[in-house]
């Protein structure tokens, strides 16, 4: 197979594999987090975020070998299991996913300083992407906000995170 990515474009991609795959590790803490605190609805939107970051690792791993790179797996972090609240839980979420949006947004512009626009197209599915993971992170912590301690308001927002789909 002819190798059409250079290797510091192959390195950097495998460098967000890790994350992706350090993000799935991190969104299933999360889980068992909100199983252990009867939260069964948060944990389910949990498990759901959880198989999405594996198909984001996964479409870079398919995407280097398609390229003819070669996929480096590394250790993954180990991620917090403790939290102080559910709002401590997404306010996390979205830091979290605004520190992905920036190694996203710095890939593009490896891509373009290595002149290769197929990476570039190719990472424009994941600039997207940022856009919706940073805005349904911060759609929870402003209903966590409003709901404050109103063990009612935690019920219902449990029941509506519940109806998460994977898909």
């Amino acid at each position: 197979m002819t190798k059409v990515i250079n290797e510091k474009m192959q390195a950097a991609l495998n460098g967000q594999i890790n994350a992706e795959l350090y993000s799935t590790y991190l969104y299933l803490s999360m889980e068992a987090y909100f199983q252990s605190v009867n939260l069964a609805g948060f944990a389910k939107w949990m498990k759901a975020q959880t198989q999405e970051e594996m198909i984001h690792a996964m479409k870079i791993y398919d995407y280097v070998n398609q390229c003819g790179g070669r996929v480096i797996l590394e250790m993954i972090e180990k991620p917090p299991s403790q939290w102080e609240s559910p709002l401590a839980v997404f306010e996390a979420v979205y830091k979290h996913e605004q520190k992905v949006t920036g190694l996203i947004n710095d890939l593009v512009n490896l891509a373009n300083k290595e002149k290769d626009p197929a990476t570039g197209n190719f990472l424009q599915w994941f600039v997207k992407e940022q856009i919706e993971e940073e805005d349904s992170a911060n759609a929870v912590v402003e209903k966590l906000k409003s709901a404050k301690d109103s063990p009612d308001a935690m019920s219902i927002l449990d029941n509506e995170l519940g109806k998460r789909i994977f898909k």
